[in-house]
């Protein structure tokens, strides 16, 4: 199984956001934290929006930022979100599947568990869980990193 690209950069944006809560993040300034072209992380960022993830607004000044709280953003949702329109495997693709195991073959049965399965984990994982005490992520990703002092002290982590 491997992560679309557009699912990777949707998580970073999401922590970038969280990790700079305190402000407006432009798309250029977000493009240089997740290492992505300008153009990739507009596109994800018009799609966290209008999913209701992020919060834009126009202008000079303008930017965006989480629309809800951290741990109010699920991590399965957001990757249902762009790994939903990709079928797994071609027999997941009603219009497109030509295998011609598809009337016998039982691994389907065995991949939707395993999808389910990795789902419902991702659906216990909140955006704060990946970004609260995570020193490594706030020094990568904040805009204005925080002292050493107050990074990892909700979790008891000296850094």
């Amino acid at each position: 199984m491997r992560l679309t690209t557009r699912t990777n950069l949707a998580a970073r944006i999401l922590m970038a956001c969280a990790t700079n809560g305190d402000r407006l993040l432009r798309t250029a300034e977000i493009s240089e934290l997740c290492n992505c072209s300008t153009n990739h992380a507009a596109h994800v960022v018009q799609r966290l929006h209008a999913e209701g993830f992020l919060t834009t607004l126009r202008g000079r000044t303008g930017g965006i930022r989480l629309a809800r709280e951290a741990d109010q953003i699920s991590i399965g949702t957001m990757f249902r979100l762009f790994e939903a329109d990709i079928p797994f495997a071609e027999c997941f693709d009603a219009e497109h599947n030509s295998c011609p195991l598809t009337e016998t073959c039982r691994l389907r049965s065995y991949l939707e568990r395993a999808l389910g399965a990795f789902y419902h984990e991702l659906d216990m994982v909140t955006l704060e869980d990946l970004v609260r005490g995570n020193c490594g992520l706030a020094n990568l990703l904040a805009m204005h990193p925080a002292p050493p002092a107050q990074c990892g002290a909700e979790l008891g982590q000296g850094g």
